[in-house]
């Protein structure tokens, strides 16, 4: 009997919802590849990474040799007059030159190894951070798109609703004519219609907004989109339990994971504070030439070459209590990356938890509306017959006519849920591909 009402329940509740037009619309990936391609967020985090995956670099500079060039050339004029007997006029022009090269390398700097370690956690982070914006684009993307379809068999079924709702208004006028209704019936007609049409508006507003919603992520207005196929048949999640989901949020999740990191990088900067205190040995060399072509006391040339090598330690003192104050920042800053982590684990297992008990009411959603709409719909035909006997009002007619619509609605909604549901459960255990939105997208007709 289940399979027999489903068949039956599906393609009158969801229409042209999930039973695609002839025509050939957009589907879910080539909207996700263009989102891809058109998105400002997901751009953002890839420039965003693409900067991070410098920082390593930048750190390593620390622990390499370093080597510089300087030079200089001078052109000197001395004019001197000596006030003796005779008088003794002294000009010279004469110019210098220098040029030094100097190198160092660290030999010990605790503080640059440490930035360096940083580094590597701060890259790790990176690839979570983008992880993060790529499942939020998934999720976006899912969202709008189906937000859209919902919006569309709205108005759908507004409109089939308000036909419907006519043609009794019609035929409680033609009743009311002929002296078989009361003008209640006309009344009752009228007002349904009425109210219908401001519902018509609204959908259609709704619409609108859900089309500008999907056109800030893809950069357009999208073409028609291919509907879900009717053979969709809602599944629990698999393994349907909810420790398995729990434990797996509580470890893979993105947020988690980049809470982990922001911990271990601020470990790190408290050992980087504390290092301050240890000395630094370098390897340093230069070579210097210098030479002249005179200067203010003989006019005779010089040149003269230096190079010197050797090791140049460091130890700090005392420095006014700035790297103590560091250490304690630092230890401070640690412990508030331990809380954020805590706060991180705490909603990657709400998140868990919401998204597994959504997807399993999502599917009893499903059944239980599809169940709904076969009782509206016979409710609707038992009242359409008792009015024809004098049983039943017009009025009785509308109300459940309403209900079959409305729970058209719903039937559509709740398979809706069911999909970004599904998507939303993966986020939180941080398993959102783009296999997960093919999977769904192998399933639209259109």
């Amino acid at each position: 009997m289940k399979r027999r009402l489903l068949s039956f329940a599906i393609p009158l509740a969801l229409g042209l919802a999930l039973v695609g037009r002839p025509a050939a619309g957009e589907d879910l990936m080539q909207i996700y590849r263009e989102a891809q391609q058109n998105d400002p967020a997901i751009a953002a985090a890839k420039a965003q990474w693409l900067a991070t995956q410098e920082r390593l670099p930048q750190a390593r500079a620390g622990l390499l040799p370093s080597v510089s060039l300087s030079g200089s050339t001078n052109l000197s004029t001395y004019d001197a007059t000596i006030k003796s007997d005779p008088a003794v006029d002294i000009s010279r022009n004469f110019g210098q030159y220098g040029a030094t090269v100097s190198a160092s390398q660290p030999l010990y700097r605790m503080q640059n190894k440490i930035a360096v370690d940083q580094s590597r956690e701060l890259l790790t982070q990176a690839e979570y951070v983008l992880g993060t914006a790529q499942q939020d684009l998934i999720l976006r993307v899912a969202i709008a798109y189906f937000d859209v379809l919902l919006a569309q068999f709205t108005i759908e079924v507004t409109e089939a609703q308000k036909t419907a709702v006519s043609e009794q208004l019609a035929q409680a006028k033609r009743n009311f004519e002929v002296g078989v209704a009361t003008i209640t019936d006309t009344n009752e007609a009228q007002a349904k219609y009425d109210q219908i049409v401001a519902t018509e508006i609204s959908a259609r507003n709704d619409y609108d907004n859900k089309l500008t919603a999907l056109r800030a992520i893809i950069g357009r207005f999208p073409k028609e989109l291919k509907k879900v196929g009717t053979e969709l048949v809602p599944k629990a999640p698999e393994p349907n339990a909810l420790d398995y989901w729990v434990e797996r949020a509580l470890k893979d999740n993105f947020s988690v994971r980049i809470a982990q990191a922001n911990f271990d990088i601020a470990t790190l900067e408290v050992d980087r504070a504390k290092a301050g205190h240890y000395p630094t040995l370098d390897l340093v060399g230069s070579l210097g030439v210098q030479g002249s072509n005179g200067s203010v006391n003989v006019g005779v040339s010089s040149d003269s070459r230096q190079a010197l090598i050797g090791l140049q330690l460091a130890m700090p003192i005392y420095a006014g209590g700035a790297i103590e104050s560091r250490v304690r920042e630092a230890v401070a800053l640690k412990e508030k990356t331990r809380q954020d982590l805590e706060t991180a684990r705490r909603f990657a297992l709400f998140n868990a938890q919401t998204g597994y008990s959504g997807v399993n009411s999502a599917v009893a959603s499903v059944k239980a509306f599809e169940q709904a709409l076969v009782s509206a719909q016979t409710a609707y035909a038992s009242n359409k017959l008792g009015q024809e006997v004098g049983v039943r009002t017009n009025l009785d007619v509308l109300n459940t006519q309403q209900l079959v619509f409305s729970t058209r609605r719903d039937v559509a909604q709740a398979y809706f849920n069911y999909l970004t549901g599904q998507l939303r459960l993966k986020s939180a255990v941080g398993d959102l591909s783009e296999t997960d939105l093919e999977e769904i997208n192998r399933q639209l007709r259109g």
